[in-house]
């Protein structure tokens, strides 16, 4: 049971859980857009009040092929909101730590293996190098 306890008290199993929650939050919001705002904006130049009504009948079956296009707007709206908002600042973030890092070592020009900036000797093959 400790075991158990100890998975469900590490940090990436909360934070999964309050992202599902942001996430489901943040879907309604989207579809509630999509469904009032997006929608009829998109579908006053087709001259339809919402596509959720679009539909055609095989038999006595309807094929609610309007709400697909609802959900195919949401999505595209969720990645787009995700991309823009999530994954576009977290690698700008991400290259500038990057290029922060300080180069400290560098290859010794004889046997290639790894010394420091500041040495004038390779500690693998004795061979004399300039410091940087």
């Amino acid at each position: 049971m400790s075991g158990f306890k100890k998975f469900l008290m590490q940090g990436n199993v909360i934070d999964l859980a309050v992202a599902v929650v942001i996430g489901a939050a943040f879907n309604a919001i989207v579809n509630s857009f999509v469904t009032h705002l997006l929608t009829p904006l998109i579908s006053a130049f087709g001259g339809l009040p919402d596509f959720s009504t679009l539909k055609f009948t095989v038999g006595r079956s309807n094929f609610m092929y309007g709400e697909f296009i609802n959900a195919v707007i949401s999505f595209l709206m969720i990645a787009a909101v995700v991309y823009f908002l999530v994954v576009r600042p977290y690698t700008h973030f991400k290259d500038r730590a990057a290029t922060r890092e300080e180069i400290t070592h560098r290859s010794c020009p004889e046997c290639l293996s790894e010394i420091p900036n500041a040495a004038t000797r390779c500690a693998h093959c004795c061979a004399e190098v300039a410091p940087v």
